[in-house]
């Protein structure tokens, strides 16, 4: 029997949803194959959960102590969203001690967090992305020239943030300082792009023998845009599969094989776009997608046929196995 550390926590505003995701891991994962227990990573403090039980890891060699017995780990199941896993800084760290782990490395993982690398990167390998203007606090604030480049209405953005903390649609050119304010709350760097008006989808992606995509799922929010209270207070629609014609929804699925290749992307990873008069636009890579009940990935994999319980031990092989 393999033992599997479910890293969770953070130090992001994605906390809360990152234990969400941990709890559905640990509850889905084969009792006759692994030994599942969640690790807790925040501001520097690393404890295994055990029996409500916090205890401390050792960091030299990522094991920690129950009853005079060391505990160490086969592999690290990702369900931490934003920092320190979605950036890379903790797969650095496992590479250290040569631990695997379920989600891309450090490299692909900060640049895929960084949205505005991310975008420039892609735009490089002839993906599509909105047009954006890149702002970093304490420059002047010129809304002259940004609506100039992306018009409006426009997105302002954290560059690098999940869940759509602090993001704010603008409609007039006097609320554009605002909104950047808003942003700053949760990055010292903001991305301002061209509003797409189209249907937006979400596509998850996973590799085992073979590198799978999934069924489309199609994002309605009751919101004006597809925020928190929209993503996780049941202020959406997401439907799956996507009701839009089969030629487009092969051309995003496509797109998320090519995308996935070309950055070197690994374990299980969703792509989100905005399809604008049948054309494309990538909006957001998430290396560790959401895996609560409430998210996009266990909908997907449902209708693909899969058992969360199969994705996660699929995911957990093929990791071992390289």
């Amino acid at each position: 029997m393999k033992t599997i550390a479910i890293i969770t926590g953070g130090n992001s505003a994605e906390y809360e949803i990152s234990l969400q995701s941990a709890k559905v891991v640990k509850e889905n994962l084969s009792k006759e194959k692994y030994k599942g227990i969640i690790v807790h990573v925040k501001e520097g403090k690393w404890e295994a959960i055990m029996d409500d039980k916090r205890l401390l890891m050792n960091k030299k060699d990522f094991s920690f102590q129950m009853e005079k017995e060391n505990i160490s780990f086969d592999l690290a199941f990702m369900a931490l969203h934003g920092p320190p896993a979605e950036n890379g800084e903790l797969q650095i760290y496992f590479d250290e001690i040569g631990m695997p782990y379920t989600s891309c490395g450090a490299e692909k993982s900060e640049l895929t967090f960084d949205k505005h690398k991310c975008n420039e990167t892609l735009r490089e390998l002839n993906f599509r992305c909105a047009v954006s203007y890149f702002y970093k606090k304490g420059e002047t604030i010129n809304a002259d020239e940004i609506t100039q480049k992306v018009g409006l209405p426009c997105f302002v953005k954290p560059n690098a943030t999940g869940s759509s903390f602090g993001i704010s649609k603008v409609m007039k050119k006097e609320d554009l300082e605002d909104a950047i304010q808003l942003a700053l709350q949760h990055d010292n760097k903001v991305l301002i792009e061209e509003f797409i008006d189209g249907t937006e989808v979400s596509c998850g992606i996973f590799t085992h023998k073979k590198i799978e995509v999934f069924p489309l799922t199609e994002i309605v929010s009751h919101n004006d845009f597809f925020d928190f209270e929209a993503k996780y207070k049941g202020l959406s629609d997401e439907i799956t599969p996507a009701r839009i014609s089969r030629e487009e929804t092969e051309n995003v699925q496509k797109i998320t094989k090519e995308v996935y290749q070309k950055l070197g992307l690994k374990g299980i990873v969703r792509i989100d776009y905005i399809i604008m008069k049948t054309k494309p636009y990538l909006i957001e890579i998430n290396t560790i997608p959401g895996l609560s009940r409430e998210s996009i990935i266990p909908k997907q994999a449902k209708q693909a046929g899969y058992e969360l319980s199969e994705l996660f031990e699929l995911t957990i092989e093929n990791t071992l196995n390289k």
